[in-house]
């Protein structure tokens, strides 16, 4: 069997997300097994000439979209979205969080000594 090329499992990591989620390009990258390469994430879907790929579910890690304001990929791509569930306010989406990196999981304070600080504040 061969080896998956990036494309590839980019392309593969895309097609995954579920219709109405969303995920950063970062966040793709590392589905694909490619940390640190959401540059080429955003590369290979500048590119993207297949229109079953659901580029639209992809966005900043903020969850902003990437293109300029009032552009037809912007207002293509809110469309897109909101005909999914998603929404859009001002080019952002709103209620969903990017997943946290394996840094973040291990490196995060537990949860007790987070409850602690806000307790006396």
């Amino acid at each position: 069997m061969a080896t998956k090329s990036a494309p590839e499992k980019i392309t593969e990591a895309i097609r995954k997300v579920p219709k109405g989620e969303i995920a950063g390009y970062g966040e793709i990258a590392r589905r694909a097994g490619l940390p640190g390469r959401a540059r080429m994430v955003a590369r290979l879907l500048s590119d993207n000439d297949d229109p079953e790929l659901p580029w639209h579910r992809i966005l900043r890690s903020d969850g902003r979209i990437a293109f300029p304001k009032d552009s037809p990929h912007y207002v293509e791509q809110i469309k897109r979205l909101r005909s999914e569930g998603v929404e859009v306010v001002n080019g952002k989406v709103q209620g969903h969080k990017a997943a946290a990196t394996l840094d973040e999981i291990l490196w995060a304070p537990p949860a007790a000594a987070k409850n602690k600080k806000t307790q006396r504040s």
